[in-house]
């Protein structure tokens, strides 16, 4: 029959059990009523179903081919038939009287693990799964779920074990026929004959010496059920019956051949033992032991195994370290690009080996190795790898082991001890960063004690040749302490400074160092005429990424101290042309300065550190295998607090919200402003999801995702104003939510007059946006890519003079480098769907030095995929503190359906 989804099971037992059966309700059909309890809330109600009742032989044919259970009780029922069937393959099947006095056959004898099963599969049992009430009983009582459970175990056993061949097995015919019996006097003395014995068998390893010689043996013993500290050897057995016999009862001889039969089916190796006239010991060989040791084959058997006790030492405990190689041991400091002699530390009850005894276990021909007085087991594989010592490891990779503990070998991850040089070099990092107690000579500003906090740590990561990200909210001072760092390291003759940004930084750059420290020479490296002729030992040299991408070489020539990639998520991606030539320049210390380290994905991070410490996370396609695809799509905690571990001490990160960072900070408030689409709003949206989703639902690959990014942008631009995506220039009035929106909120922050950043990802937003503050004779600049370097400043100039009260900014262009603490608003006319570079855009207001509160306004289209996105952003914004990747990648990994489900105009529920 076809199960459905309401399709409910319950097991019905009877006598003989053979005769239950499995009853199938809840679907409306059926002709057998079943009488069932079900909990009703805090109570329970009685009721009659209308099942279709299947016997045995048939439910199990049906529960067993079930791919995929439509609910809990056939899921459950099933599991349970498949139990059973084990059971009876392994031979567990005994035949008994039922409590009728019919013959049947049982499960049974069962092992400890059956009986732990059977407690497993009645938790499993949902309610209306064992709902069957006791019959003949006054009050209501149920079948336990365990007992339900037996008793289908028993029904299989004594269905399965009635083959034509079963009259072969039983001395009374009444065990193979299929009709029920009732047993006769004789049938219970046959029955009697066939119970466990008194006796367990088992299996007693001995070790035998002579000289240096060693062998072991197994001795067969048996073990008394009825006091388990009686065990008696079975060459008693054949040598003194009388004695074993007054023990263990009559036909113990029989019993026990029996049981070595059954037990030489499961371990081949005791039919050796069955070939003597009276098997009572058989020779082990080491893999035997091993085999014994490791899985114990004979305990599915029922046979026990005694071990001489302290025969075995603790399991050898492996772990990895290294020294260094040939040559560097007289090196003065620890250098990242050493190299180091992998090599192995193995102990044994906690105490370490010699090199000696590692040696010796290396170059064994046996798994099983007696050191100091006790045998250790050795597998092959262990053997093998100790034999292979070729491997070196460089500093970096020595000194990320250390940091996570572990270090990945052969592709297994052991417990890692690291060399003195490294474990010295970790307790500098952690603890040299109190050594700069001040600003260093030449600083005209007082540092904040986080930012003198910074300085000390930049010190000490410089010094140690090691480098570091250093990543602090934007407005909290990255740029000062880059400068205090020059100047740190200055008074110890370190060299010039490169310093690299964006082109629209340079003159901030510029700026702050003729402010803070004005003795310092500093040149820009940009434009006609760039040259870096008679260089200053202590000269600072501004540069943009794309020069470095132009003048590799020359700058590789310079021979600098230091280093710093400010807004370092330029170089995010470790495979674009900027990263590679970076790379390429040598230097002393390297610093990246950057309020987001990771804006999409781990190997953006990977990128940053790579270059500040490169080697520490290994190579990319390492990196992208052990953590990133652990981290990002298994979300794999260890993985995760492994990275952390490793990348912590490299990564400085402190925010604004932080206690005592800037506790002169006013508030920010952010709010979310719905908005509803208009007409022609919600029928361009309609369209553009119709059209697109037919699409979608026939692409594949790269395809796919490309057609569901043109979708996504099709309709953040309707929900942004139609003229965007229909390319219009106007009229604009009435046509857009978000718009009206927009005017109103600007109407209050005008006349309350205040001034206010406008953010969004879309320069001809920003320029739809800029024509109708025009025609309302509202003062507003535009900032976008490509508004020259000189021309933003005065821009930034003119806003922060208050002499224009609303800056229209892209956010790629605007989003970084700017201190616009003017603006006491911040409108995210759309939104980028990255917390991370959101939050960088606010913080061009929300930074030090600004005195007033800060309104956060974020606009989003009601109904749409904008406020769905919403809810998952700030999921996101929580998964990024642990280094889970944001964007929209996640979007075109969606199924058709979950797609539409984003994408549907309507209610969000």
């Amino acid at each position: 029959m076809e199960l459905t989804p309401a399709t409910r099971a319950i097991f019905v037992p009877s006598d003989p059990p053979r005769r239950g059966v499995l009853a199938l309700w809840g679907d409306g059909g059926g002709d057998t009523p079943i009488e069932l309890v079900l909990p009703d809330g805090k109570s329970f109600r009685r009721m009659k179903v209308d099942a279709h009742v299947l016997p045995v032989a048939e439910a199990i044919g049906l529960l067993l081919t079930v791919t995929d259970p439509p609910n809990r009780t056939i899921e459950a029922w099933s599991a349970a038939v498949a139990a059973a069937l084990n059971v009876v393959a392994r031979g567990r099947v005994l035949p008994a009287a039922s409590p009728g006095g019919y013959d049947s056959w049982r499960a049974g004898p069962l092992e400890s693990a059956d009986e732990e099963l059977i407690r497993g599969l009645a938790a499993a049992l949902p309610p209306e799964a064992h709902a069957l009430p006791l019959s003949g009983l006054k009050r209501i009582r149920l079948h336990s779920p365990e007992s339900l459970i037996r008793a289908l175990w028993d029904a299989v056993a004594d269905v399965l074990a009635r083959t034509p061949a079963a009259r072969f097995a039983s001395a009374e015919p009444a065990f193979a026929d299929p009709e029920p019996t009732l047993l006769s006097s004789a049938d219970a003395a046959w029955l009697t004959a066939q119970q466990p014995s008194g006796a367990h068998l088992s299996l007693r390893i001995e070790i035998r010496e002579e000289g240096e010689d060693f062998s072991f043996a197994g001795v067969i013993a048996l073990r008394s059920a009825a006091d388990p500290s009686l065990v008696v050897d079975a060459a008693t057995l054949w040598q003194a019956p009388d004695a074993v016999l007054s023990r263990f009862g009559d036909q113990v001889e029989a019993r026990l051949l029996i049981g070595l039969r059954r037990a030489a089916r499961a371990w081949p190796p005791l039919n050796r033992a069955l070939e003597a006239a009276a098997p009572g010991e058989l020779a082990l060989t080491d893999d035997e032991i091993v085999e014994l040791l490791s899985h114990d084959p004979l305990r599915e058997a029922g046979v026990e195994v005694l071990w001489p006790k302290g025969m075995f030492a603790d399991a050898v405990r492996v772990r990895a370290g290294a020294t260094p190689s040939p040559g560097s041991e007289s090196a003065s400091a620890f250098r990242l690009t050493d190299l180091l002699s992998f090599r192995w530390q193995l102990s044994v009850g906690g105490q370490p080996l010699t090199e000696e005894e590692v040696t010796a276990l290396a170059e064994a021909k046996r798994p099983i190795v007696r050191l100091r007085g006790q045998w250790v087991r050795a597998d092959e594989a262990m053997l093998a790898r100790l034999r292979r010592r070729t491997r070196t490891l460089t500093g970096a990779e020595a000194l990320a082991a250390a940091l996570a503990g572990t270090v990945e070998v052969e592709g297994e991850r052991l417990d890692f001890s690291p060399p003195q040089a490294i474990a010295d070099l970790l307790e500098r990092v952690r603890n040299d960063t109190a050594r700069v107690s001040g600003p260093p000579p030449g600083l005209e500003a007082t540092l904040r004690p986080y930012q003198l906090a910074g300085l000390g740590w930049l010190a000490t990561m410089t010094a140690l040749g090691l480098g570091g990200c250093l990543a602090d909210d934007m407005g909290l001072g990255k740029t000062i302490q880059l400068i205090a760092l020059h100047l740190h390291r200055r008074a110890l003759g370190a060299g010039p400074t490169l310093v690299l940004c964006p082109t629209s930084l340079l003159g901030n750059w510029e700026r702050e160092f003729a402010k803070f420290a004005p003795k310092i020479p500093v040149r820009r490296f940009h434009g006609g005429g760039r040259h870096l002729d008679a260089l200053a030992p202590d000269e600072v040299v501004l540069a943009t990424y794309g020069v470095l991408r132009r003048d590799r070489s020359a700058l590789a020539e310079a021979g600098w101290g230091l280093i710093a990639a400010d807004e370092a998520q330029h170089v995010k991606n470790p495979l674009s042309a900027t990263a590679k030539e970076l790379r390429k320049i040598p230097a002393a210390a390297r610093v990246a300065l950057t309020g987001t380290p990771m804006e999409n994905r781990l190997t953006e991070l990977w990128s940053i550190v790579d270059w500040t410490t490169p080697g520490l996370l290994g190579s990319l396609e390492h990196f992208r295998r052990t953590v990133a695809r652990p981290v990002e799509r298994h979300r794999d905690a260890e993985a995760t607090a492994r990275f952390a571990a490793m990348v912590r001490p490299f990564l400085l990160r402190r925010r604004k919200t932080d206690p005592d960072i800037a506790p002169e900070l006013p508030r920010k408030t952010e709010t979310d402003r719905f908005v509803p689409l208009t007409t022609e709003q919600a029928t361009l949206y309609e369209a553009v999801v119709r059209e697109n989703m037919a699409v979608i639902r026939e692409s594949r690959g790269v395809q796919r995702r490309g057609q569901v990014l043109k979708m996504l942008t099709e309709l953040k631009q309707i929900c942004n104003h139609p003229a965007q995506y229909l390319k219009e220039d106007g009229p604009l009035t009435g046509r857009s939510g978000k718009l009206a929106a927009f005017e109103e909120l600007l109407d209050v922050i005008l006349d309350e007059g205040e001034s206010v950043l406008v953010f969004s990802q879309y320069v001809q937003l920003c320029r739809l946006l800029a024509a109708r503050l025009t025609e309302q004779g509202v003062g507003a600049e535009l900032l976008s890519g490509a508004v020259t370097a000189d021309r933003r400043e005065r821009m930034v100039s003119r806003f922060q003079a208050g002499e224009i009260p609303v800056f229209l900014l892209s956010l790629k262009a605007g989003g970084v480098g700017l201190n616009l603490t003017r603006a006491t608003h911040v409108i995210h006319y759309d939104r980028w769907w990255n917390p991370a570079v959101e939050d960088q855009a606010t913080d061009r207001a929300y930074r030090i030095g600004q005195d007033r509160p800060v309104q956060v306004h974020r606009l989003i289209a009601e109904g749409t995929l904008e406020e769905r996105v919403a809810a998952v952003l700030e999921t996101k914004r929580g998964l990024a503190e642990a280094v889970i990747g944001a964007g929209e990648d996640w979007i075109t990994e969606l199924s058709d359906q979950q797609l539409a489900d984003l994408v549907r105009l309507g209610e969000t529920p």
